[in-house]
């Protein structure tokens, strides 16, 4: 038997037993990033039906407001201080809903929900179409799940700026890129075609293997610690006409922000790397100088224990 499942089920039997709240009253202030999360999870939602009544530009704005939320619900409990196991634990399931099922279920009504009207052979390409939807929402769940795993490691303060794979939002924004060119160039030709149908599948499978991978994506969660002054000014500026241009021109923005998030994949892999092996050396360097310094301090005193043993060895031979 191995002997590390008898410590696996002591821990999970601990948390079991630990109480979701430690006091009996609960301060409003904790419930406020729950709401926000409960909220995203409607949009979710919605957005699942919205994707089965093929109105699909409502099935997007839904998945989206769900990610700008997702992004403020977790920002808002650090800043009231309201962080805990339950929402943790509610935030995880409303990322599987929202960015594992209701992207999946868009990309399958819109790719294929119309494939039977086209006279091809149709059977089998759903049945694909369906298994590759299907990967990616498992995948998702995974990605989920060894992200909760993780929250329990030891690391140093900049991995911390990194995420492990694609995380789920950024996942859910990315894969929709097929039906972002759609709306903005319009294929429809093209969407009968067993080829470009094909192409639809292996990029979502693409995405999916992107998130469970040990690829390192750049999480800019230390981004927001401290700026300089001089950035406050641009940062508004570039907010301000990000959001103008989603209002304006949702497909066209939602397009390029995601070829520029895959474009910036290498990048954070690269960086990700140097700033690995600088970390490394500097440890070395620690290790070193430590070690120099306790050198002196070794010396003398292997020094003297060696004369000691001399001079015993001496006195005994004297004596016989």
């Amino acid at each position: 038997m191995d002997p590390v499942i008898p410590e696996l089920e002591m821990n999970i039997r601990r948390r079991r037993r630990r109480r979701l709240f430690k006091h009996s009253k609960i301060p409003v202030r904790l419930l406020i990033p729950n709401f926000v999360t409960l909220f995203g999870l409607c949009a979710g939602l919605t957005s699942i039906r919205m994707s089965i009544e093929e109105r699909w530009e409502l099935a997007l704005a839904a998945i989206v407001l769900a990610a700008l939320l997702d992004g403020l619900d977790g920002r808002v409990a650090r800043l009231l201080k309201a962080s805990s196991r339950f929402g943790a634990e509610l935030d995880s399931l409303a990322d599987f809903v929202n960015f594992g099922v209701a992207p999946a279920v868009l990309v399958f009504t819109w790719g294929f929900g119309h494939v039977a009207e086209s006279g091809q052979t149709v059977s089998d390409l759903i049945s694909v179409g369906w298994i590759c939807v299907l990967v990616f929402a498992l995948t998702s769940a995974l990605r989920l799940a060894r992200f909760n795993v993780a929250l329990d490691e030891d690391k140093p303060k900049w991995q911390s700026n990194y995420f492990l794979g694609i995380p789920t939002p950024a996942a859910a924004i990315v894969l929709l890129l097929p039906f972002y060119y759609d709306q903005v160039v319009g294929f429809e030709d093209l969407k009968n075609n067993r080829l470009v149908l094909n192409a639809v599948m292996v990029y979502t499978l693409l995405i999916a293997a992107l998130m469970v991978s040990a690829i390192p994506t750049y999480s800019g969660k230390l981004l927001g610690e401290r700026i300089g002054s001089e950035w406050v000014l641009p940062i508004f500026v570039a907010a301000v006409g990000l959001f103008a241009c989603l209002v304006t021109y949702p497909y066209g923005t939602l397009a390029l922000a995601s070829i520029f998030y895959l474009a910036m994949i290498p990048m954070s892999w690269w960086r990700f790397r140097s700033q690995q092996k600088s970390s490394a050396e500097d440890a070395g360097a620690d290790r070193t100088s430590s070690h120099e310094d306790a050198a002196p301090d070794t010396k003398p005193d292997a020094a003297r224990a060696s004369s000691s043993d001399n001079r015993v060895v001496d006195l005994r031979r004297d004596d016989s």
